[in-house]
């Protein structure tokens, strides 16, 4: 049975004004002993309970903390391939981020580095210039794990090289029809504005925008990217390695733009064609730009 707290502290109470004002050396009445040995009782279950409380949610709280919830997210990085030699190819980087200082602040950034050699101290290296440049490292990918030590960013593991490494002999009974799964969609349709940071990532297919892309927003896609609406952030298409994608929009402002990994900054689109409805694809390695009006 649980104990009444509330009288029992009153009860506590009345035993600490009783000792403050009358010390316990004689009992005037058996009244008097009587109402000690209450206050005594009830201190010592007060006490116990708060002390039993106590241990209760203690134990609770363990539980609780002890119980840790891990979620599996993926985020869009800039994959770098280095090449040899790395001093040429930091000096392309210089070149183009001049074109577009700040385009890598808070982006997140793998490098590969599967077409160079390099040793531990030479990838200590060069991820120190390129965090002088602005561009931080998330993981690397093309490296023997041996050569990494805690300091580095850590290797990332993707699906591509992947093997079985058991085979399943299945029962020989007739197998019952298979439910056909629905076909993953290859294209986006956005019915609203992109504003100023937000990002949209869609790699399966063509991402079609009902409105403007502000400064500052970007759109990035494995196939093309209509823009019914003004293009004022960066467009980025055919960004799985889609050599036909194209990019149209009706009033280019862009930022910039990409095709399979090919940029052109704002300072490289022609004054004419700023303003006006564009159609853009990718000639060999140069991006082409045309007015469509």
């Amino acid at each position: 049975m649980r104990p009444n707290v509330s009288r029992l502290a009153s009860l506590f109470l009345l035993e600490i004004w009783w000792r403050q004002g009358a010390p316990w050396r004689v009992a005037s009445s058996e009244r008097d002993r009587g109402i000690r040995d209450q206050c005594h009782t009830a201190a010592t279950l007060l006490t116990t309970s708060s002390n039993a409380t106590a241990r209760f949610e203690a134990t609770v709280s363990t539980i609780q903390k002890s119980t840790m919830r891990l979620i599996g997210r993926s985020y869009m990085a800039f994959a770098f391939t280095p090449e040899a030699p790395i001093v040429d190819w930091l000096a392309e980087l210089d070149a183009w981020l001049a074109r577009t200082p700040g385009f890598f602040v808070d982006r997140a950034v793998v490098l590969d580095l599967t077409k160079v050699e390099l040793s531990t101290s030479g990838i200590t290296h060069l991820i120190t210039s390129l965090a002088e440049r602005g561009v931080r490292v998330m993981g690397l990918e093309g490296v023997d794990s041996s050569q990494l030590g805690p300091e580095l960013p850590p290797l990332l593991q993707g699906v591509r090289g992947v093997q079985i490494a058991e085979t399943i002999t299945k029962p020989s009974f007739p197998a019952e029809p298979a439910t056909a799964a629905p076909p993953r969609p290859t294209s986006l349709l956005i019915d609203r504005p992109v504003r100023s940071g937000q990002s949209i990532f869609f790699p399966d297919g063509d991402v079609s925008v009902l409105g403007s892309v502000a400064s500052g927003a970007e759109v990035v896609a494995g196939g093309s990217i209509p823009i019914y609406g003004t293009l004022r952030g960066r467009a980025m298409a055919g960004n799985t390695g889609n050599h036909n994608a194209r990019i149209f929009c009706q009033k280019v402002e862009a930022e910039l733009l990409a095709i399979d990994g090919y940029y052109r900054t704002a300072e490289e689109i022609d004054a004419t064609l700023r303003g006006r409805a564009m159609h853009a694809w990718l000639d060999g390695t140069t991006i082409m730009i045309t007015a469509l009006h």
